[in-house]
């Protein structure tokens, strides 16, 4: 094919396909930012040079009795989606997530795992929000296939730029315009 199609073709693709590419920058800085100066995060890195007290050959006591604490410290009758341990950190937690009876997320109940006591209660949701429209989750499928239409229309753009930038490159260039023609 020569070079004008390709051109052509890059030019038509490229102006609806920055809108997506701005949406996609802008989302996936908002979710950089919130995963670095994030609760999870400064937890990771408070507690990444400490070592469990638990270890694989631990009585199961040492993890079965935490857990029980919290389970019996949650609320009656509650589906219970999941359970996470964390043993590292002061103090180390047990995590009860707990769902809606009728489907569905709800709530995030943070417990000592030494005590059982209440720490803290959260909602709780699958994946947070600003995750689901970075992916385009939050609209629902029409949402996801419209992330995947847009991830292979860049991915389009990017290969007919680099075959636009191929053609338009002068023959025998010489210092810097081998690269910057």
């Amino acid at each position: 094919m020569n070079p004008a199609f390709w051109r052509k073709w890059h030019r038509w693709i490229a102006f609806p396909a920055a809108v997506f590419l701005l949406f996609a920058a802008v989302t996936s800085v908002a979710v950089a930012i919130t995963e670095f100066f994030g609760e999870e995060e400064a937890l990771r890195e408070a507690t990444r040079d400490l070592v469990s007290l638990v270890k694989t050959d631990s009585p199961p006591a040492s993890w079965q009795e935490p857990v029980a604490r919290a389970l019996a410290a949650s609320a009656p009758g509650a589906p219970i989606d999941r359970v996470q341990i964390q043993f590292k950190g002061t103090p180390a937690t047990v995590s009860v997530f707990l769902g809606k009876p009728n489907g569905g997320e709800d709530r995030r109940l943070v417990f000592d795992a030494s005590s059982g006591a209440l720490i803290k209660t959260e909602s709780y949701v699958d994946k947070p929000l600003l995750h689901r429209i970075h992916s385009g989750e939050a609209f629902g499928d029409g949402g996801l296939v419209v992330a995947m239409a847009w991830g292979t229309v860049l991915a389009f753009l990017t290969v007919s730029g680099f075959i636009v930038y191929l053609t338009m490159r002068r023959r025998n260039p010489t210092g810097l315009q081998r690269v910057f023609w």
